[in-house]
């Protein structure tokens, strides 16, 4: 019997890359979106997950604001400066709900944005396909 090595670029599944420094979070939210039939990368700050996203374009960029080394909002700057990240789809997680930081988003193209106390994982993976089906 051959076996068949499965290229990622060959394969179907939507890429989802989740930046979110908090450990427990950013697996919990792994487990649930590999669950659901997703590939998924992970990155623990904005650097990380910057690097990540210009090598592999995945279909959506879950992007926590806050964390060390490079924020989310300078991270999705630098995305967005790219030719294939100025149309790549992002959802922000934050703890913060000032007007502010939410204009902020917008201006980096970012229009949905998540509060991490507001929300259950099931409504996150509602979120997340909603705006990739959109």
């Amino acid at each position: 019997m051959t076996q068949k090595t499965i290229n990622i670029e060959d394969d179907p599944k939507e890429k989802i890359l989740i930046v979110e420094d908090e450990e427990t979070l950013r697996t919990a939210l792994q487990l649930k979106l590999e669950s659901e039939g997703y590939h998924v990368f992970t990155a623990k700050n904005g650097e990380e997950g910057m690097e990540i996203a210009f090598k592999e374009h995945p279909d959506l960029l879950l992007v926590d604001i806050v964390m060390p080394i490079m924020d989310g909002m300078t991270m999705m700057k630098n995305v967005r400066s790219d030719g294939w990240g100025k149309d790549a789809k992002a959802i922000f997680l934050t703890n913060l709900s000032d007007a502010e930081k939410t204009a902020d988003a917008v201006d980096r193209g970012v229009y949905d944005i998540l509060i991490k106390s507001d929300w259950k994982l099931d409504d996150v993976i509602k979120k997340i396909k909603d705006e990739l089906n959109s």
